[in-house]
C-alpha cells in the first residue's frame, strides 16, 4: 500500500503494541527487549505459542525493570501488534508471510531478515528473485504497509544488561513515507539508536547484504559493529 509522501503518520510509536514475528531467536529478542525496555507493549510471535510464551516470560524475568511481553502464536501476534516485525529465518520468510496476508492488510511490517548464505570462505548474500527479502514481503502482502529496516542490529548487543546504549544507525525504506516516519521513530526509541531514511524499497537489497561484511568485520576485529550515517 503507498501513500503521498506528506501523509500523517497513523500510529503513535509511544503507545504501539509492536508483534515480533520470529520473537524467539536471536534478533528477534532483542528487538523485543528493547522495545519494550522503552515502554511498548511487545508481543512475540512463533509457530509455537508455548514457546513464544517461555520467551516472553524468561524476557520478563531478566530484567529488574517491569516490562510488558507476551508471547502468542505468529498468527495471533500479527493480528495484536500496530506494528509487525518480520525477525524470521530467510527460509521461512515467504512461507511465513503468504500465511498472514489476513491478519498483516493494512498494518505497518517491518522486514528486517538478510537473506544471507554461509561456506568456507564466509557469508555472502544469496539472489533474491523480487530483488531483496523487503520486496518480496511487499509482493506477497499487497495490502500492507511494508518497510524495510533492523538489519544491522548486534543480537547480542541488544540482550546484554550491561549495554544501555546501543551505538547504531538505523537505516528505513519504503514506499509509504509516514510508514517510514513510523518507523524510524520506534527505532529513536532504542537508546543510542537513530532511524535514518535510506530511501524506496529497492534499495533494501544493498542493506540486506551489507550484513554479511559486518559479520565479516566482527568475526575479523572481536567485535559487533554496526553503521553511523555523518553529516546528519
Amino acid at each position: 500500500m503507498t501513500t503521498t509522501e506528506d501523509s500523517t503518520p497513523e500510529v503513535d510509536v509511544a503507545t504501539a503494541t509492536v508483534a515480533v514475528l520470529g520473537g524467539t531467536g536471536d534478533q528477534g529478542r532483542g528487538l523485543a527487549r528493547r522495545l519494550a525496555l522503552a515502554g511498548n507493549t511487545v508481543v512475540l510471535g512463533s509457530r509455537s505459542a508455548e514457546r513464544a510464551q517461555k520467551a516472553a516470560a524468561e524476557l520478563v524475568e531478566a530484567d529488574s525493570t517491569e516490562v510488558d511481553v507476551r508471547g502468542l502464536d505468529n498468527a495471533a501476534a500479527a493480528a495484536e501488534g500496530d506494528i509487525v516485525v518480520v525477525a524470521v529465518p530467510w527460509e521461512g520468510h515467504r512461507e511465513l508471510l503468504e500465511g498472514l496476508v489476513g491478519p498483516l492488510a493494512g498494518k505497518i511490517v517491518v522486514d528486517c531478515v538478510n537473506p544471507l548464505g554461509f561456506d568456507k570462505r564466509g557469508p555472502f548474500p544469496l539472489e533474491v528473485p523480487e530483488g531483496s527479502a523487503a520486496q518480496q514481503a511487499e509482493q506477497v502482502l499487497a495490502d500492507s504497509r511494508v518497510t524495510a529496516a533492523f538489519h544491522h542490529v548486534s543480537a547480542r548487543l541488544l540482550l546484554d544488561p550491561e549495554v544501555a546504549e546501543v551505538d547504531l544507525d538505523v537505516l528505513v525504506m519504503g514506499e509509504d513515507r509516514a510508514a517510514t516516519d513510523v518507523v524510524r521513530a520506534l527505532a529513536d526509541r532504542i537508546p543510542g539508536v537513530r532511524g535514518v531514511f535510506g530511501g524506496r524499497l529497492r534499495n533494501a537489497h544493498q542493506v540486506e547484504a551489507l550484513t554479511a561484511n559486518l559479520i565479516a568485520v566482527n568475526r575479523r576485529y572481536k567485535t559487533h559493529a554496526g553503521i553511523r550515517i555523518t553529516g546528519l
